[in-house]
């Protein structure tokens, strides 16, 4: 480790120390040998977990099925007393036994936001479901509209406070289930994927009203697939694997824990930096030179236009959502769109299957089947298993592909035989997908397929989309997920105020001082932009 990355860390935490003695000894939470079976499964979710979690910021890490959501519905209650099940053991927060507690009391201390904040959803419009905690404590109108302002604009959707839910796009909506939480101003907030459906600059806003709320004495409990934000200003960090908790330690403690470390850390693993470097600037210091260029594998060129605009305007509602759109795609390539919340990646998605008719202009694209699939993943699943579901898309293409070959692609032949809804929220996410991609379509549209999904899910996804491609297939993904486009994209659209711009390939796209570059795209203007791509070089 070089004298500058040593003496920024000791500042760091010397830095942190007079607010963290001063806390001390007032554990949030305290699992003593808790463990807990949903109802009818046969593997415990949550196996001898015996921790305490201190205030401030606690990062829950760990993949798919893991156990992170089933920890942190112990916080709040719901398990065990919503989702039934076998528990033992004892869990005590806030100074409240779990079992003994009902949830009602609990959520009064405990927020909580969901990985799908549309199922906690009461009303139709943005200020009523704020408001909705508030009005059921009895606070006064007063208190609540300024609480309501509050939280809104804490999490960048003041904008948003006259709006019907339904009219918002994916990332919008949870933030809005971020506001309904914060303005019941719990003292521990849990978290569980807030940032699967923002945009670059919403999740930064999130980490800022997070490191706020640290600050001011809310204590919050995140779980996360994407770290890369989380983990360098997390007061400690829990790792859960098949239902065991190892931690919590410091973020520079728990590193050989991670199984899906942020980019950065893995180059630090891979090129052998001791300790590798939790942020940008640290990785700065260390990051080598690399060799200007390297052969580039010769891809054929993207096939006949699958899907073209041409003076297209598009969209739902009275305004358009989208204008003057000149962009299409080919067959054998890779789109993938970005932009921020509510730019209209949906509406593009959406119009290119052909489900919103353009305004005006024209809109073609080749024959063959679609296959799309939605930012809600259980709006596609409906069959009794997994297995059913991939077996019901090839009878309807006819086609002789076993459904095995996709499950096993996606990992998910464990789970073949179970009810999809039973599922993960990774692993129901991999079952859409599974159920949509099987069989060879000719278009596939995927909007924000990595939601809830861990890295090696990731990795696995990344696989079928190019394979998809390298069959023939038309892709577009709309996605927040930048080390995915970094993996699969052939070009890049960004999708900002109405309008449709092209940023080239992803070594341009997603490089430098952009705030859509990846991890390794900082450390590199003009590419690479993975980790493979800086090993290939040197």
């Amino acid at each position: 480790m070089t004298e500058t990355l040593a003496r920024a860390r000791t500042h760091r935490t010397r830095k942190d120390q007079p607010a963290r003695a001063q806390r001390a000894g007032e554990g949030i939470a305290r699992f003593d040998h808790l463990t807990y079976r949903y109802p009818a499964s046969g593997d415990p979710a949550l196996v001898g977990i015996d921790l305490a979690l201190e205030p401030g910021l606690t990062l829950v890490a760990g993949g798919s099925a893991s156990g992170k959501s089933s920890l942190l519905r112990v916080l709040n209650g719901l398990v065990p007393h919503f989702h039934g099940g076998a528990i033992r053991g004892e869990a005590t927060v806030l100074g409240e036994s779990v079992i003994q507690t009902p949830t009602r009391r609990l959520s009064r201390k405990v927020g909580f936001v969901f990985q799908d904040p549309e199922s906690q959803f009461v009303f139709n419009t943005v200020l009523h479901e704020v408001a909705f905690g508030l009005e059921n404590l009895a606070v006064p109108p007063l208190q609540i509209s300024d609480r309501v302002d509050e939280a809104l604009h804490a999490v960048g959707v003041g904008h948003l406070r006259h709006r019907r839910l339904a009219e918002l796009s994916g990332g919008e909506r949870q933030r809005v289930a971020l506001a309904s939480a914060l303005a019941m101003r719990p003292s521990l907030l849990a978290l569980d994927e807030p940032t699967s459906q923002l945009d670059a600059a919403g999740a930064d806003a999130f980490m800022s009203a997070c490191l706020s709320l640290a600050r001011s004495g809310t204590s919050l409990a995140i779980a996360e697939h994407r770290i890369d934000r989380l983990l360098p200003e997390a007061d400690q960090v829990l790792v859960m694997d098949h239902g065991r908790a190892f931690g919590p330690g410091s973020p520079a403690a728990i590193l050989d824990r991670l199984p899906h470390p942020p980019a950065i850390v893995e180059l630090g693993r891979r090129l052998g930096w001791d300790p590798p470097p939790l942020s940008i600037a640290e990785a700065r210091a260390l990051a080598p030179r690399l060799r200007r260029s390297i052969p580039e594998p010769v891809r054929p060129p993207a096939g006949p236009a699958a899907w073209e605009f041409r003076a297209a305007a598009i969209g739902p509602g009275r305004e358009p959502v989208l204008a003057d759109l000149d962009l299409g795609g080919g067959a054998g390539e890779v789109v993938v769109l970005v932009g921020a919340n509510g730019s209209g990646k949906t509406t593009l998605l959406r119009a290119i299957a052909g489900l919103i008719p353009t305004r005006s202009g024209t809109a073609t694209r080749r024959p063959g089947r679609i296959a799309y699939l939605p930012q809600d993943p259980s709006v596609v699943l409906h069959r009794a298993t997994v297995l059913d579901e991939v077996q019901l898309t090839l009878s309807r293409a006819g086609s002789g592909e076993r459904a095995g070959v996709i499950l096993a692609e996606l990992g998910l032949l464990e789970v073949a035989g179970r009810y999809p809804r039973d599922l993960s929220g990774g692993q129901r996410q991999r079952t859409a997908i599974a159920a949509i991609v099987a069989g060879s379509p000719s278009l596939v549209l995927l909007d924000e397929p990595t939601r809830g999904m861990d890295g090696d899910a990731r990795k696995a996804l990344a696989r079928v989309i190019t394979g998809l491609r390298d069959g023939g297939s038309a892709v577009v993904l709309a996605t927040h997920d930048l080390d995915l486009a970094a993996r699969v994209a052939d070009r890049v659209i960004e999708l900002d105020g109405g309008a449709a711009r092209e940023l080239g390939e992803p070594e341009l796209a997603l490089s430098g001082e952009s705030a859509i570059a990846t991890q390794v795209g900082r450390l590199y203007p003009g590419g690479p932009v993975t980790v493979e791509g800086v090993l290939a070089r040197l």
